[in-house]
């Protein structure tokens, strides 16, 4: 649970970082900064602690391999999402259809993950967190 809470508080971060920077560089212009960074940090990282083979990049499903693409993609709209919604709002968005495509995936075993059916009690806790952000937003 731990990695869970440092993983969404480093994704909250790295929205804001990003989308200040883009006020500055641009927002293509940052995207590119930020993953060839973060690229030559996973290759250090890889190279010093990496246990497994590129080589097995083949034996994987070529659908994975978008996820690079998708890394790319969610760095965009997030710092587009924080710099038109501001970052409270836009993350409470960016966390319900988190859960929403990650209940999809448990409840239909997606991708190879253990299926989970999504009941009653998912659903209402969905709907609280969705009535949660609409308060939320309201100015009182």
């Amino acid at each position: 649970m731990i990695l869970s809470i440092v993983a969404g508080a480093a994704m909250s971060l790295q929205g804001v970082f990003n989308a200040r920077l883009a006020d500055k560089v641009g927002v293509y212009e940052s995207n590119a900064f930020v993953h060839g960074t973060a690229f030559a940090l996973a290759l250090a990282v890889m190279f010093a602690f990496g246990n497994g083979g590129l080589s097995n990049l083949g034996a994987a499903n070529k659908i994975y391999w978008l996820g690079g693409v998708l890394g790319i993609v969610i760095t965009v709209t997030v710092m587009l999402a924080i710099g038109d919604l501001g970052p409270a709002f836009a993350v409470s968005v960016i966390l319900i259809s988190q859960l929403l495509v990650a209940a999809v995936i448990d409840a239909f075993g997606l991708f190879g993950t253990e299926q989970a059916p999504f009941g009653l009690s998912k659903w209402l806790g969905m709907g609280l967190m969705i009535a949660g952000v609409v308060v939320f937003k309201v100015k009182v």
